[in-house]
């Protein structure tokens, strides 16, 4: 449950989802926030919220964030769950294949974040967002050296 004030990094990441920044930045007068847009490529220019394309490190706008609203690709997903920070994602449409919708589908029915499945329906999941808690998400252990370790031994027979 977000309790403080609600500071908002909205990313697009190394593509565009123009529909995504437009749908928030229209949003943006009723949200009762503050938040910064990273549009990537996009063509649409937010008027509500400072945006910028692309930045070395997006981790200073995750520090600020209290709440993140992403495109639905994995790497994003990933480092906005394993810093602990709420998420609502929304899987891209345009995207041509629908891997996106797969892993949201899993990561929500988990409850590590919320799954916009549609863009009419943002407004909703980030009042959600403020008024639950989602689960910490636990990265399983990785056990790779266990698996070269056996490779090992088997070849030096």
């Amino acid at each position: 449950m977000l309790t403080k004030k609600l500071n908002i990094f909205v990313t697009v990441g190394s593509t565009d989802f123009d529909a995504l920044i437009q749908a928030v930045d229209t949003l943006v007068p009723s949200l009762h926030a503050e938040g910064i847009m990273q549009i990537g490529h996009g063509q649409y220019i937010p008027v509500n919220w400072p945006y910028f394309r692309f930045a070395p490190s997006l981790s200073p706008y995750y520090e600020q964030a209290s709440l993140v609203i992403a495109h639905g690709g994995l790497g994003t997903t990933m480092e906005v769950l394993r810093r602990g920070l709420p998420l609502v994602s929304v899987s891209n449409p345009d995207r041509p294949d629908n891997h996106q919708e797969d892993l949201l589908s899993v990561m929500a029915e988990e409850g590590y974040l919320i799954w916009c499945r549609h863009l009419d329906e943002l407004k909703q999941a980030i009042e959600t967002a403020r008024s639950i808690s989602l689960r910490r998400y636990q990265p399983p252990e990785c056990e790779i050296h266990l698996v070269i370790n056996e490779f090992l031994k088997n070849s030096c027979r």
